[in-house]
Parts: structure tokens; sequence; C-alpha cells
């Protein structure tokens, strides 16, 4: 019997995927915990729709974080920090920090966890910070850092 997954099951496959398993397996076991359904006409149809909107909303997505990828490259955000004595800052700029700064001056809102620093920025300069905006699309924000 071939069935559509409904939810991923470690011995079968990911959900969506079109399985063949034994008649047994299938009615005694798959349907009844409701991990996939019959894979008649209808639900094919139904699959095939789901993957065609799948590709729409990813392809979606994608162009939308080159669009503010692209957006980004020409923005800089300044951040101030206190100086503690001999000029050396007081305290360091992280992730939370930057989309703080590019919420407030930019108007962009970046999630804080798409942000990658090696490090938070200890010193007083200008820094291009990566962000994570989709897995094949990555930005570059310039952060100036200055004393307050």
């Amino acid at each position: 019997m071939k069935i559509i997954l409904i939810k991923d099951e470690k011995k079968l496959g990911k959900k969506g995927d079109l399985v063949e398993v034994s008649d047994g397996y299938a009615r005694n076991y798959i349907l009844p915990k409701k991990i996939g359904v019959e894979a008649n006409a209808g639900n094919l149809n139904d699959l095939k729709l789901k993957n065609a909107n799948d590709e729409k909303v990813a392809k979606e997505n994608l162009e939308a974080a080159q669009a503010l990828a692209k957006e980004l490259d020409s923005k800089s955000v300044k951040i101030a920090i206190k100086a503690g004595s001999g000029g050396r800052s007081f305290g360091s700029v992280a992730g939370k920090e930057i989309a703080a700064a590019a919420k407030e001056q930019l108007g962009i809102e970046i999630d804080k966890k798409k942000i990658v620093l090696a490090e938070p920025l200890k010193n007083f300069g200008s820094y291009d910070v990566s962000i994570k905006l989709h897995p094949n699309v990555t930005g570059v924000l310039n952060v100036k850092v200055v004393e307050e």
C-alpha cells in the first residue's frame, strides 16, 4: 500500500514522502497513529499542491532575504558605549545591542540570534558584522562603536 507521510517517521521517511508499506503495517500502525494517509488521487493532488505552495513560499523568502541583504550592505548603525579610564571601552557590544540599534536607527527588524559575532565588540571603531538572513543569504551591516 502506498502511504503519504504526515509526520517524520524514523524508519520510513520524512513528512511529505510517498512510501510503499505492507497493508497490515499501514492499517494497524500508520493510519491509526495518524503518521500518514493513503495515497489516493485526492491526497496525491493535495500533496502536489502543497509542495508547489511550499516552493513558492521558499522562493519568496529567498528573494526577500536577498533584498534585505542588499539594503543592509549600504547601511550602518552607531552604538555608543561608556569609556573607562585611559579611553578604553567599559563593556562590550553584543548581538542584542546591534539588533536594538538596527530597529531604532534603521527601522529594520533583525533577530539577535542571526547576528554572527565571533566575540562581542570590545573596542571602539567600525566593524562589518555578518547577519545570517537565510540559509543561502548572508548580509553585512557596518557597526560603528563610539564613545558615549
